[in-house]
C-alpha cells in the first residue's frame, strides 16, 4: 500500500501542525473488472456475475430500510447507524432530534485478517 505524507494543523492549536501517512489510491477496479476476475475464477458466465451483483444493489438497500443488518459471510455486514440530539427529558424526543444517518461496513474476520499482510511503501 502506498502512502504520501500531509501536513494538519491541529485544530486546537493552529500555531502547531504534523506531518500524518495518508493512502494513496492506485486506481479503481470498475464492476466489469470485478466481474471479469470472478469469471475467471469461477464456473459463473458474465450475465450470471453482472447479474447478481445488480440485485445485490437491489436488495441490501431494501433489507437496511427494513431496520435489518445484512452479513454477507466472509466480506463483512452493513448497517444503518446514526446520531441524535440528546435531550432532558424523552418527552422531548422528535424525530428531527436525529441526523447523519450513514451506511457502515464492519469487515468480518476473515477480511481483517488480510489486512496483516499489508505492506506500506512511500510514494513518489
Amino acid at each position: 500500500m502506498k502512502y504520501r505524507l500531509l501536513k494538519r494543523i491541529n485544530p486546537r492549536d493552529p500555531k502547531q501542525s504534523k506531518w500524518y501517512a495518508a493512502p494513496v489510491s492506485d486506481g479503481k477496479v470498475t464492476k466489469s473488472g470485478v466481474t471479469a476476475e470472478i469469471v475467471n475464477i469461477s464456473s459463473l458466465s458474465r450475465g450470471d456475475v453482472s447479474n447478481a451483483i445488480e440485485c445485490m444493489t437491489d436488495v441490501i438497500p431494501k433489507y437496511l430500510l427494513m431496520g435489518k443488518s445484512v452479513n454477507l459471510g466472509d466480506l463483512g455486514t452493513f448497517r444503518i447507524s446514526f446520531s441524535s440530539d440528546g435531550v432532558d427529558d424523552p418527552s422531548e424526543f422528535t424525530v428531527a432530534c436525529i441526523h447523519g444517518a450513514r451506511i457502515l461496513f464492519v469487515p468480518s474476520v476473515t477480511l481483517k485478517k488480510a489486512l496483516k499482510d499489508l505492506r506500506f511503501e512511500k510514494s513518489e
